[in-house]
């Protein structure tokens, strides 16, 4: 009983640190990343896509993306999708493809999306420490029933907190490397 908490509770945590990672991604550091344009929908026959469903999405270089559309027709909806997703930057479009300049950044864009980042690290750990809460509400509840000794729960609960700590500690150094990451010039 108490191993198929553990499990949960693990694969439950583990799911917390890959969402922090997804949001990181959408995070601007010192070159521009194609993950920013991940969260932007563009209507394809009455369909919000994702852009890279509808065209090649690639990086050339550290300030620019480069968004060629499968189909030529979309190129109006693709930039109206950009504008509105305020990204920081405005698409100039050629008919075949659109780029996205991105200027650099300044040293107070760095220090806001490092704070960014760190606001994300948080709303992880609070995240976590509600899976940790969960998990030892079902062990309490298994102690209560009388399913579990009183020994047996107060280990179950310190087994919990280990891993809650080394979730959090992971969090932690997530978002020490991504401040620095961003810091970095």
């Amino acid at each position: 009983m108490l191993n198929a908490i553990y499990q949960q509770t693990q694969t439950s945590m583990t799911k917390t640190i890959e969402s922090l990672k997804r949001d990181f991604a959408t995070l601007r550091s010192g070159k521009v990343s194609i993950a920013i344009l991940d969260n932007i929908r563009v209507d394809y026959y009455g369909t919000p896509t994702p852009l890279n469903q509808i065209g090649s999405v690639i990086a050339t270089d550290a300030t620019t993306i480069v968004i060629t559309p499968w189909e030529k027709t979309l190129i109006k909806d693709v930039e109206k999708a950009i504008q509105e997703a305020n990204i920081g930057v405005n698409p100039n479009s050629d008919s075949e493809s659109i780029k996205l300049f991105f200027p650099p950044m300044t040293q107070e864009q760095r220090k806001e999306v490092a704070k960014d980042a760190k606001a994300m690290g948080e709303k992880a750990k609070v995240g976590i420490r509600n899976v940790r809460q969960d998990s030892n509400n079902a062990i309490k509840k298994l102690e209560k029933d009388k399913e579990i000794t009183e020994d047996m729960s107060k280990k179950g609960q310190d087994e919990i907190q280990k891993f809650t700590d080394e979730f959090v500690k992971k969090i932690e150094e997530m978002v020490k490397h991504k401040e620095e990451e961003v810091m970095k010039i």
